[in-house]
């Protein structure tokens, strides 16, 4: 089973629409979008709820499945995503062997329109993960990255990720975790026996690559240009 992750595409259609060809080529079973896609200024004359469902309507268009959080920009879209059936946002799906789970948004300094509490995330994690327990291969799915990681280092030195989601890892040991949120940290990490990749920001021409062979993970960030 192949996951290709695409995160941060933050109102950025013209580049989606360029690279989705691109993406194509790729081989995969299922897509997943750890959130943000949209931003603070939309393009003229298109909602939020524009912007989102284009973009969703892009991913669909490569033909395989697609899950979904919302990221830190992406409030108003979360019904959209519960009706369209692809949102993991507290909640657990199954897919062949794969139980996917996860939880949106992000802490950040400038009062973003969803910015879930520690408590949040933890509670929803939680929810999502007992709806998929008994799935063979565990897919975490999270706009934040895990605190204390390479994926959740800011140019600083400072680690601004999820305790509450480091320590979910830490306790359960799904297969995989995948975050965006932090754009220069794109990459890879591993906590116990959870391999972690933050998947970049997608207009910048990043995506990554899951392999699951059984319960050997393999994760890669795949650079589209």
């Amino acid at each position: 089973m192949n996951i290709v992750a695409v995160g941060c595409i933050h109102n950025d259609l013209e580049t989606l629409l360029a690279f989705i060809d691109k993406l194509s080529a790729l081989t995969f079973d299922i897509v997943v979008c750890p959130g943000d896609f949209t931003d603070n200024f939309l393009p003229r004359g298109f909602s939020r709820g524009d912007v989102g469902a284009l973009i969703i309507e892009e991913l669909r268009s490569l033909g395989k499945p697609v899950f979904v959080v919302p990221g830190s920009w992406d409030k108003e879209l979360m019904l959209f995503f519960e009706q369209e059936g692809i949102s993991v946002h507290g909640v657990g799906k199954a897919h062949g062997n794969l139980g996917l789970y996860g939880f949106g948004g992000a802490k950040t300094p400038f009062s973003l329109p969803f910015e879930p509490s520690e408590d949040e995330i933890h509670k929803g994690l939680v929810s999502g993960y007992k709806m998929v327990e008994s799935s063979e291969t565990k897919v975490q799915v999270t706009h934040a990255p895990p605190f204390n990681t390479k994926l959740d280092l800011i140019p600083s030195g400072a680690h601004v990720g999820s305790e509450a989601i480091r320590k979910f890892i830490e306790k359960n040991q799904p297969e995989v975790a995948i975050c965006s949120h932090i754009h220069e940290a794109r990459g890879h990490d591993v906590i116990g026996n959870t391999q972690i990749i933050n998947c970049g920001r997608f207009p910048e021409g990043y995506c990554g690559l899951i392999t699951i062979d059984k319960h050997k993970v393999t994760t890669k960030i795949v650079n589209l240009i």
